[in-house]
């Protein structure tokens, strides 16, 4: 088959194929039951644990509800979880040699990234939705009506699939299954060095400068904003949390403009 030449069938061509591996990854889910219960059971745990084993011992500094504080941060913790997922599961495929049959393969060379990273919006839509109904259930809710909420959700979505092609990147970089499950427990601190458990006020200096400055910060005081949940950002914060929306939008914007180009440069590269 000979790649089509003109830019909209080539364009058609690349979303075709790059659909077809989505529901690849999906069916493979499918087959991979356990997969499927741990992301489902995850948020649920997340909610429970922090939300009353540690919200007991947590102050919300305008005294509100800790797990309405709570709740955008473990959103935002679940968002940035995207690229783990997707950078494990390239380096499995690229260990089993999948990608090199890939290659082979007459397709566009931007459908298997874009075929991993569509899988992975669509599980991460699901993650998103069952840990709004744990969160429902109990004592959460948004207050500020139906467009910020949904445009906190949105915000959400955008900076997840944005993360999911730094996963790529470094998947098919690290092109080692091993090295990658290595490679997880080092999201935990990104996660943890923010503003999404604890208030940042307390840290030292040169710490609280890198959790305001952290994306994960930047998508909670967000989600907190459009909810109107406590712990909004207001007085002298740093600029990322005084203007938050746009801050996860700027993140994103960059992460797709420097990883994208990346991931189709490492596949290529990849199979010579």
């Amino acid at each position: 088959m000979t790649a089509p030449t003109s830019p909209l069938r080539r364009l058609g061509w690349t979303l075709t194929d790059g659909l077809t591996l989505v529901g690849r990854e999906l069916g493979r889910l499918r087959q991979e039951p356990g997969q499927i219960v741990a992301a489902l059971v995850f948020p649920i745990i997340m909610v429970v644990l922090f939300g009353y084993v540690f919200g007991s011992a947590i102050q919300v500094p305008d005294g509100g509800d800790y797990r309405e504080y709570l709740m955008p941060g473990l959103f935002a913790m679940v968002t940035f979880s995207a690229w783990l997922g997707v950078m494990t599961r390239m380096a499995t495929e690229a260990t089993r040699g999948v990608m090199d049959r890939f290659r082979s393969m007459p397709m566009a060379r931007l459908a298997v990234p874009l075929g991993q990273t569509g899988a992975d919006l669509l599980t991460g839509l699901l993650m998103l939705a069952i840990m709004v109904s744990a969160g429902l259930l109990v004592g959460w809710q948004p207050h500020r009506g139906l467009i910020p909420t949904a445009q906190a959700f949105l915000l959400m979505i955008v900076l997840r699939y944005a993360l999911s092609w730094v996963g790529v990147y470094v998947g098919l970089a690290v092109k080692n299954d091993q090295v990658a499950d290595a490679l997880v427990p080092l999201g935990l601190p990104f996660t943890m060095l923010s503003n999404a458990f604890v208030p940042t006020d307390g840290m030292p200096g040169w710490l609280r400068f890198l959790a305001d400055w952290n994306p994960v910060s930047a998508l909670t005081a967000a989600a907190r904003d459009l909810f109107g949940n406590p712990g909004a950002p207001s007085g002298n914060v740093a600029w990322p949390l005084a203007h938050p929306v746009t801050a996860v939008l700027l993140w994103s914007a960059a992460l797709l403009v420097i990883f994208v180009p990346l991931s189709l440069r490492a596949f290529t590269r990849s199979g010579r």
